[in-house]
């Protein structure tokens, strides 16, 4: 049997579970989860590398974690939009995952439309079926709904948080994959530097800590990343767009702003395995969210390239072990 290998594209609605899907499948926190909407931003790969068995003949599945499928109102929504795009250009299979347990609705049907004109094989994922009240009576009569709105490849029900019918997800994938080789090494699980996984890291852990107002209005980037073999030292950039939400990030004596560094800094170094020394500043930059320039500096891409251009040493993609290793572009 052929080894088989591809690129899969996880496209669906804010908080139907893409995320932490990835995150599932791929066996490590790549994506950073939370119950507000948008909190992915940009593409995510995570790798996921099957042996040969005696059914098949082993697969590399490159997953591609999309923000949440929504209308844009902003730059920055804009800048989301086109990377979900991006990332449906070239791919080879499309899951589209959707929470079972809401209604379909006009964002459901805009995610669908997307894909109308499309020869890609679309499978759909509904996710979150163990909290389906009535279980498969209910679940039945939901894809038949689904099944008048697209001719879909194959319809997989699981429970991402749970890991249910993962193994099945994985094996209708791997049958979907053209033949070919590999992408990446076989002990890498993404094409993100971890410079930039820190700065999600932080993100993630002020979209935790602070109040409603402030998860769109809150950005983070690493100013400095250096890695070395017992301490990393990472110097990074919380900005917001008001006075009043800076005075929130910090917290009365700076003790918010210490929460956020703590668990953070305590993540990061569970990912780099070794001592992290972090420092952490909070600007503001008013309506960040409707400046162009500044949304695209914060696609990871983009600072990549300067950083190349600097000449500067930058931290390579993460890998399974201590051992990291530069990514291979398609």
């Amino acid at each position: 049997m052929p080894f088989r290998s591809g690129f899969v594209c996880i496209l669906g609605r804010p908080n139907a579970g893409k995320s932490t899907l990835l995150n599932a499948l791929v066996g490590e926190k790549l994506a950073i989860i939370s119950p507000k909407p948008q909190t992915t931003r940009n593409r995510i790969q995570g790798i996921v590398n099957l042996p040969k068995s005696k059914s098949q003949g082993g697969a590399q599945i490159v997953l591609i974690d999309t923000p949440g499928v929504h209308k844009p109102d902003s730059s920055l929504g804009r800048k989301m939009m086109v990377e979900v795009r991006e990332a449906l250009e070239g791919c080879d299979v499309v899951l589209l995952i959707m929470d079972a347990t809401r209604k379909l609705d006009q964002r459901d049907e805009f995610a669908i439309q997307m894909l109308k004109h499309s020869s890609t094989k679309v499978c759909l994922v509904l996710n979150k079926v163990d909290l389906l009240r009535g279980g498969k009576s209910k679940l039945l009569p939901l894809i038949e709904e689904y099944k008048k709105l697209h001719q879909f490849h194959q319809i997989i029900p699981i429970s991402a948080l749970k890991r249910d019918g993962l193994d099945i997800l994985l094996k209708e994938v791997t049958a979907a994959l053209p033949a070919g080789p590999p992408y990446f090494p076989p002990d890498q699980v993404t094409d993100q530097p971890a410079r930039f996984m820190a700065a999600e890291i932080i993100r993630e852990r002020v979209l935790v800590e602070t109040e409603e107002e402030l998860p769109y209005a809150t950005t983070v980037m690493v100013e400095s990343f250096e890695e070395g073999a017992r301490l990393t030292r990472v110097s990074a950039t919380i900005y917001c767009e008001r006075e009043g939400q800076k005075g929130i990030l910090i917290g009365k004596k700076g003790q918010m702003l210490k929460r956020i560094g703590t668990s953070a800094r305590l993540q990061i170094e569970r990912m780099m395995g070794t001592k992290v020394f972090l420092e952490l500043y909070v600007k503001v930059q008013p309506n960040w969210r409707e400046s162009r320039g500044f949304v695209e500096e914060l696609d990871w891409r983009r600072q990549l390239e300067h950083l190349t251009q600097g000449q500067v040493e930058l931290p390579k993609a993460l890998t399974k072990g201590k051992d990291r290793q530069k990514s291979q572009r398609r």
